[in-house]
């Protein structure tokens, strides 16, 4: 693999691509929780399109949008303690591409515990 230039540790390689991922999993967590804090508040105006919202959030659809979800809150949080490492720790630099594969391998072990569970309680197992 070619080195670097100076001055380049995140352009077009794998850290850019986890920078982005980062930033991507951060805002539609914000979503998420926007959007979460809407539909409970309705309750308050609306008892009838609360329970319409909970309805809705009951299909299969919306539990592979959780699923998404928590995948995304799961990359967000360890790629997040990689970031802390990478910027505070004076070996991460030199390391952060090795602790993005740490990263994909906690992801996929914590989602291969989830999902099977979950999948099943969406579709009826």
């Amino acid at each position: 693999m070619p080195s670097a230039p100076a001055g380049t540790l995140y352009r077009g390689r794998e850290g850019m691509w986890s920078w982005v991922a980062h930033r991507v999993t951060g805002v539609l967590i914000f979503l998420f929780l926007l959007v979460h804090v809407l539909d409970t508040a309705l309750v308050r105006v609306s008892p009838e399109a609360y329970n319409a919202v909970i309805g809705v959030y009951k299909t299969p659809l919306m539990g592979l949008g959780e699923a998404g979800l928590v995948l995304a809150i799961v990359f967000h949080a360890f790629n997040g303690i990689r970031i802390i490492l990478v910027d505070f720790w004076a070996k991460g630099p030199k390391y952060q591409h090795v602790m993005l594969w740490v990263v994909i391998g906690l992801v996929v072990v914590t989602m291969a515990g989830f999902l099977p569970r979950h999948l099943s309680h969406v579709f009826g197992g």
